[in-house]
């Protein structure tokens, strides 16, 4: 049987025993094997009506403006070749400026922001180029060891042209201390792959007077692919 903890270097391993929950979801069975393009055929494109204007700006849903540090988040989607891949879907997700989800699962005791749902999503245009504007989100505690913080972070998803080459993976930022104590960033083995999950801090994006630039670009497959994380069992 094949060793199923085991992946690339630029990719977190399915079973990482530092990263608790991983025991409990990493596959037990052998991994099915696809034939070469078998996920090359094209499925249902997004609808254009599915993402509309205004779906990147995750400070306009409420009544007033949320709590926080506003920022934009830009950055392209490319293949290992540098070519942009453009019409693909981009979704985000976040925790408030306070470290919490607005989820019903997230019972930490920081505050909840009326105004702030924390999701957004874009279609990239004909460069591969995405745009949100935000807002910085916090550190959160968490369960899996002593005293565990997550460092700021915000989840990416994008997707290909079928809803079965969706990718996900997670953006930090530059100079969080709480980069080296955290498992799920240090899963990745390879420490240049690592680095390629944080953010740049982009004055090319920042808005004078209204919000700070932060850049990621998402390279698909290849040496500098960006880590993806492995799909829940």
């Amino acid at each position: 049987m094949n060793d199923l903890s085991k992946r690339p270097d630029h990719d977190p391993p399915y079973d990482y025993p530092p990263y608790g929950s991983t025991r409990l979801r990493f596959p037990r069975e052998p991994l099915v094997q696809l034939p070469a393009g078998a996920l090359d055929v094209p499925g249902p494109l997004v609808p254009k009506g599915f993402v509309r204007d205004g779906d990147n700006d995750l400070t306009n849903k409420g009544k007033s403006a949320p709590l926080g540090e506003k920022m934009i988040l830009a950055g392209r989607l490319l293949d290992e070749s540098g070519r942009p891949i453009r019409d693909s879907l981009v979704e985000i997700w976040q925790a408030n400026a306070s470290g919490r989800y607005d989820h019903v699962g997230d019972q930490h005791d920081a505050p909840l922001d009326p105004n702030f749902s924390g999701a957004g999503r874009v279609l990239t245009d004909a460069l591969g180029r995405y745009r949100f504007v935000t807002i910085r989100p916090g550190a959160y505690p968490w369960q899996n060891h002593p005293n565990a913080w997550r460092p700021a972070h915000i989840h990416f998803s994008v997707f290909g042209p079928a809803f079965a080459t969706r990718l996900v993976t997670q953006m930090y930022f530059p100079g969080d201390p709480l980069l080296p104590h955290d498992p799920i960033f240090n899963c990745t083995a390879d420490p240049r792959a690592r680095q390629r999950l944080v953010s740049e801090f982009d004055f090319e994006s920042t808005v004078e007077g209204h919000a700070l630039g932060f850049r990621f670009d998402v390279v698909l497959s290849g040496p500098e692919a960006t880590p993806m994380e492995a799909p829940a069992g």
